[in-house]
């Protein structure tokens, strides 16, 4: 049976075959999970141009929000933009019935501002990246 399979490993991303492996999973996760899926979100900040300047990307999913990544623009960084990005997703998570926030971040990202906005760390793994630090942060979200 090996010799009718061939493993290999791509360099240039194949947005077709990301997919595949995507949706197969998330097929059997449905499978097992009463047919829940994940619910994306993308939150966006644009200038004046149209151009992406901020944002966020998560999903919802089994009761929690998931934040995949965020990011602001260093120009506008400490002007409030990184809070209202976290603060409408938080929104769409309790619209989703999900009281529960799920991210990480890297010790040289933004650890001070999501314990600042509220969350906690619940585990860290030492030396990733070398030398530095990966945070795992939750938050339990109330009704406003």
């Amino acid at each position: 049976m090996q010799d009718e399979f061939v493993i290999e490993t791509q360099t240039d991303i194949n947005l077709v075959d990301v997919n595949v492996i995507v949706a197969a999973l998330t097929e059997f996760n449905a499978s097992k999970a009463n047919g829940e899926i994940p619910c994306y979100l993308v939150i966006t900040v644009r200038d004046k141009a149209q151009n992406v300047v901020g944002g966020l990307v998560g999903a919802t999913y089994l009761g929690w929000l998931q934040i995949q990544a965020m990011w602001v623009g260093e120009a506008l960084r400490g002007n409030g933009f990184g809070s209202r990005l976290m603060r409408q997703a938080e929104d769409v998570a309790r619209e989703r019935h999900c009281p529960r926030v799920f991210l990480e971040t890297l010790s040289f990202q933004a650890l001070p501002f999501y314990e600042k906005i509220g969350y906690e760390v619940v585990s860290q793994l030492a030396d990733f990246p070398p030398g530095g630090t990966r945070f795992a942060l939750t938050k339990m979200l109330h009704d406003t």
